[in-house]
């Protein structure tokens, strides 16, 4: 269930998408199908064999059609703002509802690690059930190199997607953004393909 105009927008060039609104959309797919084709089945029961010609009750399952198509486009709508965008100005990291442009001045360091390195000890609560699937998966870790830049991204992009000094996103290829990346930062820094984490900055 894909939606043609959006999907083309996905595939912009220097666009990734991040993982968790895809999976979320994968996840509550089955959910849209019953409303969209639940709802209509049983407004058609209770029309025919209920007698029920207009009830409240048919009138109830109806309304499951546009419930269903509001939450394809709200899903939708989520996929396309979640991506991180490799621009001139830096590296481009948007959420549902914000976005933050990271310079490339300001990128210490890109590492490609499991995300679950992001959500231990006391920030397992940030992972919700639906996105455990993804914890064994690489991800981006990009490491930020001013505090002000860190807390300007954690309050931009919440902890999911930001703690400390970096900003982690779970991509299909983050390999392959992070060598993209790599080719522009200034200092030409090596990409650390693993790693522990950093000692915590003090806020």
């Amino acid at each position: 269930m894909e939606i043609p105009v959006i999907g083309r927008l996905f595939d912009a060039p220097g666009r990734h998408r991040i993982r968790y609104a895809d999976h979320l959309w994968r996840a509550q797919r089955p959910w849209i199908l019953i409303l969209l084709l639940g709802g209509p089945a049983m407004a058609l029961g209770f029309y025919f064999y209920g007698h029920q010609v207009f009830s409240q009750t048919v009138q109830t399952f109806l309304l499951y059609i546009p419930a269903g198509l509001l939450l394809i486009l709200a899903f939708q709508y989520y996929r396309l703002r979640s991506h991180v965008e490799v621009r001139e100005d830096g590296l481009k990291v948007s959420n549902l509802l914000n976005s933050v442009v990271v310079p490339y001045e300001e990128i210490r360091a890109i590492r490609v690690q499991p995300l679950k390195m992001a959500f231990q000890d006391k920030r397992e609560g940030y992972v919700a059930p639906a996105m455990r699937a993804l914890l064994e998966e690489p991800a981006l870790f990009v490491c930020i190199r001013s505090e002000e830049m860190a807390v300007y991204a954690r309050r931009k992009l919440g902890g999911r997607l930001a703690y400390d000094d970096y900003v982690v996103v779970p991509l299909h290829d983050p390999d392959k953004v992070a060598w993209e990346l790599n080719g522009r930062l200034p200092e030409r820094q090596g990409v650390n393909q693993g790693g522990g984490r950093r000692k915590k900055r003090r806020r």
